[in-house]
């Protein structure tokens, strides 16, 4: 079992920062790969950025240069630092992990980018 709490979110005007973060806890390790995903109303859920041992990192192109995910193993904490933040970026932050053939979501954090 894994459990999943994320924090961060918040009310934030186009152009801020926010970060967020996710601690895990469970039968996880450094080598399970740790990311985030997104879904704003009406649409579906979309990868926003994950890394791990075996993938590297991956972000979604609309984040490209804006998000940075990191992650401290000591702490089994995954973050994603979301800079230069756009109405449309506004959604429902869920955090993911995948292990033992299972996923694993957090309870995930709402962010809302005004204009």
């Amino acid at each position: 079992q894994v459990q999943l709490v994320e924090s961060g979110g918040g009310l934030v005007q186009a152009g801020g920062s926010l970060r967020l973060s996710c601690a895990a806890s469970g039968s996880i390790f450094s080598r399970n790969a740790m990311g985030w995903y997104r879904q704003a109303p009406g649409k579906q859920r979309e990868l926003v950025a994950t890394m791990g041992s075996g993938i590297g990192t991956v972000y979604a192109d609309s984040v490209k240069g804006r998000f940075t995910i990191s992650r401290d193993n000591a702490k089994n904490t995954v973050y994603l630092q979301m800079n230069s933040l756009k109405p449309e970026d506004t959604a429902v932050y869920y955090c993911h992990t995948f292990v033992s053939g299972y996923n694993y979501w957090g309870q995930g954090t709402q962010v809302t980018v005004s204009s």
